[in-house]
């Protein structure tokens, strides 16, 4: 028999949607089901609070407490990034292979970095930039119209100036 359930008890379920979008309902049910939420009714949910990403692979943090489930985004930087260039929503089913050909300034760049700093690996602001603008340059878009490598390079040599925080010890 299994153990009673725990009205106090918070689970927290990760997931990867696409914004806007009511996922499969059987990708739902095996993760939730078990917690007593209904899978369709969670998939309208993540749909409602990821309609700002409209066609972009996010990921979900479910919070499920109570059998009430609350839902928050977790953008990557590659998400942030495309969401940047400003792109228009695109039909994931007819468009495949998409070119990210587009332009971001170094202050998005920045703005992005300190949105992405506390789940960065790097130990200063910095290093969180450079991480971006690799994520930057695998999409394939430039930074002030320039390559990302470029400006990576102009960091280290201290051309750009980079508004330097370190994590707190």
């Amino acid at each position: 028999m299994p153990p009673k359930f725990d009205p106090n008890e918070i689970k927290i379920v990760c997931l990867r949607a696409v914004g806007g979008e009511v996922g499969a309902t059987s990708s739902l049910a095996p993760k939730i089901g078990p917690l007593g939420l209904s899978p369709k009714k969670v998939g309208d949910d993540i749909a409602k609070a990821t309609q700002d990403w409209k066609g972009l692979k996010i990921t979900c943090k479910l919070t499920i407490q109570n059998r009430q489930a609350t839902i928050s985004v977790v953008p990557s930087s590659a998400a942030l990034i495309i969401k940047a260039l400003k792109e228009p929503p695109r039909d994931r089913k007819k468009v495949k292979n998409i070119q990210h050909s587009g332009n971001i300034t170094i202050d998005e760049v920045f703005d992005i970095a300190r949105i992405m700093r506390e789940r960065s690996i790097a130990r200063k602001l910095s290093g969180t930039i450079k991480e971006m603008l690799g994520t930057a340059q695998s999409i394939g878009c430039t930074v002030n119209g320039m390559p990302p490598h470029d400006v990576i390079e102009k960091i280290n040599s201290g051309e750009i100036e980079v508004p330097d925080v370190s994590i707190a010890d």
